[in-house]
């Protein structure tokens, strides 16, 4: 297939030769064939002429959710990645958290096979532990092999100390990304919202801070000890941020996140006892909100994610203290990001990432493989039902102003827009 993008304005903040100008970019069997002021084409070529084009290296997204296997009912791996494409992402990071579990290197084979004629490229997670049940290691190495990105009991924080420690250090011999997600259950109890002045005045059982921080504690002290490569999942505090700023200092081998719908809401959206804000990590205080913010621009936080995670209406509307948390956010995320921070930032955040993945980083080089994401920067619209592409709806998002409109994508020698 052939592609004319006409009159791009190419945004990328780290190529200096090219960052905000326009040029039109030929792409031939999905490989770049020249970036140039105006091109003539000859033969069979798809001109794409848009609105306001701008192109960027295509996205990523280190936390992404769909249902299939097990709860297609949720979201399937073909409708999921289309949405990923639809919303600009060339490239996700699928959670472990279907049925059965992927724990194996078998479950890792059938992800890759399911989603292999996809424009949007599926990395999968395998669990840490077996069926994710925090006992024993699951075949870390096994699903390496088998193309696992990293190791991650989904929003399951490991109690075992011990187990976390062997596999840091067993993981390190492969150069394996343990993943370790943030929360002390003792602490944390039945809390289903932020422990504060809002949980208080609504009656809702609260999470305090400290359970994130408490178990962030543990876990750098461990990975100190052992070496080898943690993310930390989805952070959510201010003193999260600091501790990690701290670790980064010693030299020690950690990342983070953030979900986007932290950076956006604070937890006196919970006023109207609105199941779509339950969330986990719970939304914090404004002062926790800022903070991070603050260190996404200081570089603490390596990268943010939409944290997309489907959920069928009957988990979802019901009484807040019976509903499931998550949020999907593909579709949203690029126009919240660009309603925080300026294009160079938002585009910034959206490409970064896939090198702590080993996964390769695309470019605007001719000969290279084209990865590349369409939009509309400037566009301002209210997010409603009609902008989801998912299955399911349990969006957080709906009724926000967003900017900036996503055409969709070209990778993987297809055309999504």
């Amino acid at each position: 297939m052939n592609i004319l993008l006409k009159s791009a304005k190419i945004v990328a903040p780290n190529n200096k030769e090219l960052h905000l100008k326009k040029r039109d970019i030929l792409i031939k069997n999905g490989v770049i064939e020249d970036i140039a002021s105006n091109l003539d084409v000859q033969g069979k070529t798809k001109i794409i002429q848009l609105k306001n084009l701008h192109v960027s290296l295509g996205w990523f997204d280190s936390s992404v959710s769909f249902g299939e296997p097990g709860y297609e009912e949720r979201e399937t791996i073909v409708n999921g990645l289309y949405t990923a494409a639809k919303s600009g992402f060339t490239d996700i990071v699928l959670n472990p958290n279907t049925n059965p579990l992927p724990d194996s290197s078998s479950d890792i084979v059938f992800l890759k096979n399911a989603s292999k004629n996809a424009a949007t490229t599926l990395h999968a997670l395998g669990t840490l532990t077996v069926k994710s049940e925090g006992e024993s290691l699951a075949e870390l190495y096994d699903m390496k092999t088998a193309g696992a990105v990293g190791f991650y009991d989904y929003k399951l924080p490991l109690r075992n100390s011990n187990l976390l420690k062997i596999a840091l250090q067993y993981a390190h011999n492969f150069n394996g990304l343990v993943h370790s997600f943030p929360m002390d259950l003792q602490i944390a109890g039945k809390g289903i919202v932020n422990e504060g002045e809002v949980s208080t005045r609504l009656g809702l059982k609260g999470i305090p801070n400290l359970a994130e921080e408490l178990n962030i504690v543990r876990d750098l002290f461990i990975l100190e000890y052992t070496g080898g490569k943690l993310h930390i999942p989805t952070i959510s505090t201010a003193n999260s941020v600091k501790l990690i700023a701290e670790a980064k200092k010693k030299g020690m081998d950690v990342s983070c996140s953030v979900a986007v719908h932290n950076l956006c809401f604070t937890d006196e959206t919970l006023v109207e006892f609105d199941s779509h804000y339950k969330l986990m990590p719970p939304l914090r205080t404004q002062s926790d909100r800022k903070a991070l913010i603050k260190g996404i621009k200081d570089g603490t936080i390596d990268y943010v994610t939409s944290d997309h995670r489907p959920m069928d209406i009957e988990h979802k509307r019901v009484e807040f203290d019976n509903a499931s948390d998550g949020t999907i956010g593909l579709e949203s995320a690029f126009g919240m990001l660009n309603r925080i921070f300026d294009l160079d930032t938002t585009i910034s955040l959206l490409t970064k990432g896939r090198e702590r993945y080993g996964i390769e980083t695309p470019s605007f080089k001719v000969g290279e493989n084209a990865a590349l994401t369409l939009f509309d920067p400037d566009e301002e619209y209210t997010f409603e039902e009609q902008h989801i592409l998912s299955n399911s709806s349990n969006s957080c998002f709906l009724g926000s102003k967003l900017k900036g409109k996503v055409y969709g994508i070209v990778s993987n020698n297809q055309i999504i827009n």
